[in-house]
């Protein structure tokens, strides 16, 4: 059995609120983002982990997808996938609650049920849901185009 090991990586500086990160990945797709508190738990433009899980997600998802509607017959022309990855600010501290999948695609001699049904079936065999969906809730909405 073949296996991978994907690698990225974090450094910190400094304490919560005033300090700041970078991040990378093995790649270098992703090479010394800076990162810190207000791209985080505010709205300050940059990257933070939700968003990097949620691009990670909609990258695997998207595989995930052609590859069932391969094997079912169909030639998919174009997946997009939207991945929102909600962080929700609780009392026992920041938790990742829910990640909502939108995918749109181009599938020829397929209608929208068929498209809708195999958009879930993508999700079961998608890696990256598999690994969330035991602590939060996955929603996906699908749309031929």
């Amino acid at each position: 059995m073949a296996e991978f090991v994907r690698r990225g990586a974090a450094v910190w500086q400094g304490d919560l609120r005033d300090g700041n990160g970078t991040i990378r990945t093995e790649s270098g797709a992703v090479s010394e983002e800076p990162y810190r508190f207000t791209t985080r738990f505010e709205n300050e433009p940059g990257t933070n982990p939700e968003e990097l899980i949620a691009a990670a997600h909609a990258a695997c998802y998207s595989m995930a997808f052609a590859n069932v509607l391969a094997k079912k017959g169909y030639d998919p022309q174009r997946i997009e996938t939207e991945a929102a990855c909600t962080l929700t600010m609780g009392e026992g501290g920041p938790r990742i609650t829910a990640m909502k999948l939108t995918v749109r695609g181009q599938v020829p001699g397929m209608d929208q049920e068929t498209f809708r049904q195999m958009a879930h079936e993508g999700d079961k065999n998608c890696p990256v849901s598999n690994l969330l969906r035991s602590g939060l809730e996955i929603s996906l909405e699908a749309q031929l185009i």
